[in-house]
C-alpha cells in the first residue's frame, strides 16, 4: 500500500503508508463505501480504525460495509474559527454521529460514533440556516468529500428520507 495525500479547503492532508488501517479506511471512503473493521473474535465493529480490537485485544478483523446513517449524539458549533481555511465558513458544525449499527453493544453506553463536519448533500460546508436546524437527535447520512486521489473524508448531511425530531436539542442560543 502507499500513503495518501490530499487537500481540503487549502489544507494539506496526508496519511502515512505505514498507517495501513487508515489508508484502507479512507480508500474505501473514496469509493463511496463506508467500511469498518469487524473483530473476528467477538463480531464487534470499531471506529476509528486500529490495529487491535478495543474489546477483545484481537488483531484479527475484516472490513465490512456499514450503513452510513445515524443520529447526532453531540456537536460543536464553531463561531470563531482558529484555522484560516474555516474562518469564512462560520458558523460551522462538527458532529459526533452515533451509527444505527451496533447500538448498545457491548454495553448500553457504547456505540459507534463517527465525527465529521456538517455539509450540504454535495459535500460543501453547510450554510448558517442549515446549521441552525441541527441538534442532538437529528438524523444524518454520510457523504464523502474527495480530497485527493483515492482519498475521501466522511462528512454528515441531513437525512432527507428520515423522520426528524420536531425540535432537536440544542445549546441555548444568544
Amino acid at each position: 500500500m502507499t500513503g495518501l495525500t490530499g487537500n481540503h479547503m487549502g489544507m494539506s492532508l496526508s496519511v502515512d503508508d505505514l498507517d495501513i488501517e487508515n489508508v484502507a479506511f479512507f480508500g474505501y471512503c473514496a469509493k463511496g463505501d463506508f467500511r469498518l473493521q469487524k473483530c473476528k473474535e467477538n463480531g464487534l465493529f470499531r471506529y476509528p480504525p486500529t490495529t487491535r480490537c478495543p474489546f477483545s485485544g484481537s488483531a484479527n478483523y475484516e472490513w465490512v460495509s456499514v450503513a452510513p446513517k445515524g443520529t447526532v449524539y453531540s456537536y460543536n458549533e464553531v463561531h470563531h474559527a482558529i484555522q484560516p481555511a474555516f474562518k469564512g465558513k462560520t458558523p460551522y458544525m462538527l458532529l459526533l454521529v452515533e451509527l444505527d449499527t451496533q447500538k448498545g453493544q457491548p454495553t448500553e453506553h457504547d456505540g459507534l460514533r463517527v465525527a465529521g463536519n456538517l455539509v450540504t448533500p454535495d459535500g460543501e460546508m453547510a450554510p448558517p440556516e442549515m446549521v441552525k436546524k441541527i441538534g442532538i437527535g437529528s438524523r444524518m447520512r454520510m457523504v464523502f468529500k474527495q480530497v485527493g486521489d483515492g482519498f475521501a473524508l466522511p462528512m454528515w448531511t441531513i437525512d432527507e428520507n428520515a423522520k426528524q425530531p420536531d425540535k432537536p436539542w440544542r445549546y441555548a442560543q444568544e
